[in-house]
């Protein structure tokens, strides 16, 4: 039988130590479930993961057409990427991270959808800087096409967008950051945020600002440690046709 909690990876990186780990849950029958931490900060779950997924069916419903280009900021323990590429219509997926050691564990089968997506020829993970190349138009997310537009970007780092993983994130939750986002965008595309709080009217009058078309949801999803349930945000966004 597996232990009842095991480290799996625990390395420095520039944001601080960053660990996996993996733990069976006897109030769970015994469930096992993995985690990531950043310093003493939980960043995700393989417990939680229906915003991310919802992230990524919202997104794809509100385009039409087929042969789909998607972008993945964060690629955490891969459940948008895995959702996103549920959808045949998807040619090319790109996920860009910041964190080495996460591609890694991807690639080293330590997740459990590692193998799934390292396997699909349509998914390509990039160890990059997100925020980053989402400043620079001339270059875009993939560099083996540099300013090749798309039609979905997904967007998975942060905790919030007032609660950032690094101070220089900040940038992006503003209207130049936000039009830097919308230029790499096809006519007609989406960009989507997942959020760990419910939506807040600030950020979603800041997207209208910037996006002729906005909705906010609010995703329920079920919390077996308190017994109740839980609520995540997942913001939409689509350029002019």
């Amino acid at each position: 039988m597996d232990p009842l909690f095991e480290e799996l990876d625990c390395q420095q990186t520039r944001l601080g130590e960053l660990s996996l780990r993996r733990r069976r849950l006897m109030q769970l029958d015994g469930r096992q479930i993995y985690e990531v931490k950043l310093g003493d900060d939980f960043l995700m779950s393989s417990l939680f993961h229906a915003a991310e997924t919802k992230m990524a069916e919202i997104s794809l419903a509100m385009v039409a057409k087929s042969d789909l280009t998607v972008v993945v900021g964060g690629l955490g323990l891969g459940y948008t990427a895995a959702a996103a590429l549920a959808d045949p219509r998807v040619r090319s997926l790109v996920v860009v991270e910041y964190l080495a050691p996460v591609i890694s564990w991807h690639k080293n089968n330590l997740v459990p959808l590692g193998n799934q997506l390292c396997t699909d020829p349509r998914c390509r993970l990039i160890h990059d800087d997100f925020f980053a190349r989402s400043q620079d138009t001339d270059q875009g997310f993939d560099p083996d096409f540099p300013g090749k537009k798309v039609d979905i970007i997904l967007l998975d780092i942060d905790h919030t967008p007032n609660r950032v993983l690094h101070r220089t994130n900040t940038r992006f939750y503003t209207p130049d950051g936000l039009n830097e986002l919308a230029g790499h965008l096809n006519p007609g595309g989406v960009f989507a945020l997942w959020s760990d709080d419910p939506p807040e009217k600030a950020f979603t009058d800041l997207l209208e600002s910037v996006f002729p078309e906005v909705h906010a949801h609010t995703v329920h999803f079920k919390n077996p440690f308190t017994g109740g349930t839980a609520e995540n945000a997942v913001y939409a966004a689509r350029t002019d046709k």
